[in-house]
């Protein structure tokens, strides 16, 4: 784990109803079987965060129960919140992920590493790529794919609360950084960073 990873929390944001796949994409398994969570928590704690807040809405108890058989619910280094307006959209569960990890407070992590639960391919060789460029408190910076913005992205402390601020909708954190100079790290030897967002994207 490298000394920038110490202090990077991962934000995994799960809480959507996924109405285009016809479910909620936290529920959602891969070819093999092994739920979509799972794989996310275990490539950010293994590319090098310190722990895990995941950010639950659409049938929470049905993904906790997910995170239960994997194992993680027992873990120290992986927390479950729950948005109660995730509906508005994902900037919801970003702000209640922000919050859950001390935005506007002293301490805490030097910055959150965003990503989505519907990246299959993003690997933890994505996130150790991302976190190796250094981790600061004024840190932004994102993945891109052929040169294509795309997700983990890095947060540095002193950002959170005008992204809370920002995060409206299904945008999340893309206007605030819309505006601002982000870092870019092309991890497109490393994976597609698409999402799946119909059940023909599973294939």
């Amino acid at each position: 784990m490298s000394a920038a990873g110490r202090e990077v929390a991962g934000l995994l944001l799960a809480a959507g109803a996924g109405r285009r796949m016809g479910l909620p994409k936290a529920q959602l398994r891969d070819a093999r079987g092994v739920p979509f969570l799972d794989r996310a928590v275990g490539l950010l704690l293994e590319g090098g965060c310190a722990s895990v807040t995941v950010v639950l809405g659409a049938a929470a108890d049905e993904a906790v129960a997910l995170l239960d058989e994997a194992g993680w619910t027992g873990d120290p280094a992986v927390t479950v919140v729950r948005a109660g307006d995730w509906d508005e959209g994902m900037g919801a569960s970003l702000r209640q992920g922000l919050a859950a990890l001390g935005a506007g407070q002293a301490g805490g992590p030097v910055a959150v590493l965003v990503t989505l639960v519907d990246l299959p391919d993003v690997t933890a060789d994505v996130v150790g790529r991302l976190l190796a460029g250094g981790a600061g408190a004024d840190t932004l910076a994102r993945a891109a794919y052929g040169g294509e913005p795309g997700h983990p992205v890095l947060l540095g402390r002193a950002h959170w609360a005008g992204i809370a601020e920002a995060a409206r909708g299904d945008r999340g954190a893309r206007d605030y950084l819309a505006q601002r100079p982000v870092r870019l790290v092309e991890c497109g030897d490393l994976a597609t960073g698409r999402d799946v967002d119909r059940p023909g994207d599973l294939a």
